[in-house]
C-alpha cells in the first residue's frame, strides 16, 4: 500500500495497520470535502451544505485522531509513567464537539432556508457528486471502525464511526436531492438538512458521553466481569490453582487502550512471601492476558478467617 512508507515516516511508534487507516481518513476526508462543496456551490442545496459542512468537520478530527495515534503509542516516560494513551479520549471528545458545532450551523442554515426559499440549480449533478462520497464515505468509515475495534484504538472507532455516519447524511442529502428533483417541493431540502443535524447532535453526544467515560475512569462493565470471573475462578478448594480465600479493592481503568488494574487478595497466612508472590504474579498474569494490553497488580494480604476453607486446606497439606 502507498500509504504504508509515509505512514512508518509520520507515526514511527503506532502499529503498521493503525498508522494506514489514519492517514487513509485524512485523505479521504480531504477529497470529499472538495466533491461535496463542488456539490453545494453548483446546486446551492441546504442538505448538501450541512454534509459539505460536517466534512470540514470530518478533516479536522482526522488530523487530530491522526496526531491521537502518533501521541498514544509513545512509550511511558517519567512524565508520563501510565502512557500517553488517554489523548485518544481527548481525541473523541473534540470529534463530538466539532460535531456537535457543525449540527448547530446546519439547523441554523437550514431554517434560514425554509424561510427565504432559495432557488436549487444542477440537480442531478448534485445527486451524482452525493453518491460517490456517499459510498466512499461508507467503505472508508467501516473500515475505520473494523480496524479501531481490532487494534482497541477509540480515536480510529470514533473516526470511522464520524465517517460513516457521514454517509448516512450523504444518503440523506441525496434523497432530499431526489425528492426535490422530482416533486419540485423546495422546502423538502431544508427539511432534511434539519433532519441530518438532529442525528449529528445525537452522535456527538454518545461521543462525547464515551470521551468523558474515559477521561473520568468509568468502570468498564465488560472489563469488570472479565476480571471478576477471573478471581472468582481462584477462590475456595476447589477453586483452580493458585487458590485465594477472597479478593477486594477491585479498581480497573482504561489509558486509551491500555488496561490497569489493581486488586488485593487474601491468602492463606502460612504461606510464606516467595509462595504469596507466586500466586500473586500467576494471577496478575492471567488477567493481563485476558485483557490483551495492560498491567495488573496485586497487593497480598493474610487471611484473617479463622473458618477458611482454603487456609484449612492449605494447612492439612502441609507436611
Amino acid at each position: 500500500m502507498p500509504l504504508r512508507p509515509l505512514a512508518r515516516r509520520l507515526l514511527p511508534h503506532t502499529p503498521a495497520p493503525e498508522a494506514v487507516a489514519g492517514l487513509l481518513s485524512v485523505f479521504v476526508g480531504v477529497l470529499l470535502m472538495a466533491i461535496k462543496f463542488l456539490a453545494y456551490f453548483r446546486t446551492g442545496s441546504a442538505a448538501i451544505f450541512s454534509d459539505a459542512l460536517e466534512s470540514i468537520v470530518n478533516v479536522l478530527a482526522s488530523a487530530f485522531a491522526l496526531y491521537a495515534l502518533f501521541y498514544a503509542h509513545r512509550p511511558a516516560d517519567p512524565t508520563h509513567p501510565y502512557g500517553h494513551g488517554k489523548i485518544e479520549f481527548v481525541s473523541a471528545g473534540f470529534e463530538g464537539g466539532m460535531i456537535l458545532l457543525a449540527a448547530l450551523v446546519i439547523a441554523v442554515r437550514a431554517v434560514e432556508a425554509l424561510i427565504y426559499k432559495p432557488a436549487l440549480d444542477e440537480l442531478m449533478l448534485g445527486v451524482v457528486l452525493m453518491a460517490v462520497a456517499m459510498l466512499v464515505n461508507g467503505a472508508t468509515g467501516l473500515y475505520l471502525v473494523r480496524a479501531g475495534r481490532k487494534h482497541n484504538s477509540i480515536a480510529l472507532e470514533a473516526d470511522g464511526k464520524h465517517l460513516f455516519s457521514d454517509a448516512i447524511t450523504s444518503a440523506a442529502a441525496l434523497l432530499a436531492l431526489a425528492a426535490v428533483r422530482f416533486t419540485g417541493v423546495r422546502a423538502l431540502d431544508p427539511i432534511a438538512a434539519l433532519l441530518i443535524a438532529a442525528y449529528l447532535a445525537h452522535m456527538a453526544w454518545g461521543l462525547l458521553r464515551q470521551s468523558a467515560a474515559g477521561l473520568m475512569d468509568e468502570q468498564d462493565v465488560a472489563d469488570q466481569r472479565l476480571i471478576q470471573g477471573i478471581l472468582d475462578a481462584h477462590i475456595g478448594p476447589n477453586g483452580k490453582e493458585p487458590r485465594i480465600c477472597s479478593y477486594h479493592k477491585l479498581r480497573h481503568r482504561h489509558s486509551g487502550r491500555y488496561h490497569w488494574v489493581d486488586f488485593h487478595i487474601m491468602v492463606p497466612r502460612r504461606l510464606n512471601v516467595e509462595q504469596g508472590h507466586a500466586i500473586a504474579s500467576a494471577i496478575e498474569y492471567e488477567i493481563e492476558q485476558a485483557l490483551g494490553e495492560g498491567n495488573a497488580t496485586a497487593h497480598i494480604e493474610p487471611c484473617a478467617d479463622e473458618a477458611c476453607t482454603t487456609c484449612n486446606v492449605a494447612r492439612a497439606a502441609r507436611p
